[in-house]
């Protein structure tokens, strides 16, 4: 990566706000008439905006976590690759966005991933384009980590869930009360080793 693209995702990339503003228009569609993926999508843009607005009321990180950001003294860059549609960022990203804003070298921008192909699939995961996906990179474009698609735990119910042969609703039912149950803890411990390792790194 380089600077050029750098500026180009902070132009054209969404910030919180922004993020938020598509989510609440996408929420007020009317899913009656539409195409049996675009209702599904509606009807979680709706979820998902309570959600985020929960988390972000609600959560606040670990001693730990805020210990290791504040070692960060450099500009960074965060790239968060998303939709408004998917349960796991509406799970993750407003503490992304927490922590985004409790330094002010960080900034954060999100992208959406349907519709940045070319910038997707350089952050492919198993061949997958899963999201949520965050990228950190320092003012020359040079990645410095990355962290996703979700919470390991959070993939173990989801397999478990998977294996017992359940359908996708019911999945997706575990997975959420796996999410509200844990409040953000596994997330928090995965963002601790992450940083952990870069900073280690660059000490």
């Amino acid at each position: 990566m380089n600077t050029e693209f750098i500026q180009h995702v902070t132009e054209s990339g969404l910030t919180p706000s922004a993020y938020t503003e598509i989510m609440e228009q996408q929420a007020a569609i009317d899913p009656t008439g539409l195409e049996s993926t675009e209702a599904e999508h509606a009807e979680f843009n709706k979820l998902n905006l309570h959600r985020i607005g929960r988390i972000r009321r609600t959560w606040r990180p670990s001693g730990e976590l805020t210990s290791l950001l504040a070692r960060i003294e450099r500009p960074q860059f965060w790239m968060a690759l998303t939709e408004p549609w998917c349960g796991d960022s509406a799970q993750c990203l407003p503490c992304l966005e927490i922590l985004a804003n409790s330094n002010p070298h960080l900034t954060i921008r999100y992208v959406l991933r349907d519709d940045n192909p070319g910038i997707m699939d350089n952050y492919l995961t198993g061949g997958k384009r899963s999201i949520p996906l965050l990228v950190a990179f320092d003012p020359d474009g040079d990645e410095l980590f990355r962290w996703g698609p979700r919470p390991t735990e959070a993939q173990n119910v989801f397999d478990a869930a998977t294996a017992e042969g359940l359908e996708k609703p019911a999945k997706l039912e575990k997975l959420h009360l796996f999410y509200g149950r844990n409040r953000g803890r596994a997330l928090d411990g995965e963002l601790v080793a992450v940083l952990s390792g870069y900073l280690d790194g660059v000490s």
